[in-house]
């Protein structure tokens, strides 16, 4: 995996793809050049490296080369521009080798350059989807501003209760303790944040998985997932207005 950016949004996207599923960031992309391993950046020592001396040259964990936007075309599974606009464009999209891009960004990709790797068989995933986490989350804040109640507020000491009894029935039954690996996160009610982490989760998934069906469409197929994205969004608005009498 390429990483162009290693800010909020590229930092975390390659911490959770490299921490928890196993890929191995082999280069990270930044305004002094880039830095490459391929056998894997240590993501959080590239930032803390990154925050105490402004790029990535003279980091020990990896190769610095100074032109950084040729790495763009390094050979890799996945190409995660996460930094500015139009860093793919009609100058470079011949040479990108990635088959799938996620578009972490706004706008990484011209009009000309996604018209260009498509042609090419590369997958893009749109940043209208990729980066709309953070979006999503300030819906979840706008719901929870309008109720005046935290979430998992009356729930969180009842179902803790509720855990609490059953694990130790269990070990009644059983005659064994619960495991200690995961007891703490079985026993203690669900926190706000595990409640948004899961909303997020679930959005997130329903709505990936509405692009590819209507990718697929055999009667009213989209050109790409891009197209799919915007077929999704302005549908969504229409039910919305119908609901409303609009």
């Amino acid at each position: 995996m390429v990483v162009q950016g290693l800010g909020n949004v590229g930092y975390h996207a390659a911490k959770f793809l490299s921490g928890e599923d196993g890929c191995l960031v082999t280069a990270v992309i930044e305004r002094d050049g880039v830095i490459r391993n391929p056998d894997g950046l240590d993501i959080d020592a590239l930032r803390a490296h990154i925050a105490g001396t402004g790029g990535v040259a003279g980091y020990a964990g990896g190769r610095h080369d100074p032109d950084g936007a040729a790495a763009l075309a390094d050979d890799c599974d996945i190409l995660i521009p996460a930094a500015v606009e139009s860093v793919l464009n009609s100058e470079n999209a011949n040479s990108i080798r990635a088959p799938l891009i996620v578009e972490a960004a706004n706008g990484p990709t011209t009009y000309q350059a996604d018209r260009r790797l498509r042609e090419r068989g590369k997958v893009i995933i749109p940043d209208l989807f990729a980066n709309a986490g953070g979006v999503v989350v300030s819906y979840f804040e706008w719901v929870k501003n309008l109720t005046h109640i935290p979430f998992g507020l009356m729930e969180r000491r009842y179902d803790e209760k509720g855990h609490q009894t059953l694990a130790r029935s269990l070990e009644l039954m059983t005659g064994k303790s619960f495991p200690k690996e995961t007891e703490a996160e079985f026993l203690h009610g669900r926190r706000e944040i595990d409640l948004v982490r899961s909303g997020l989760d679930d959005m997130m998934r329903s709505t990936y998985a509405e692009l590819p069906r209507r990718w697929n469409d055999p009667d009213d197929a989209a050109e790409d997932l891009r197209s799919a994205g915007y077929a999704v969004a302005i549908g969504r608005i229409a039910e919305a207005y119908k609901a409303i009498g609009i």
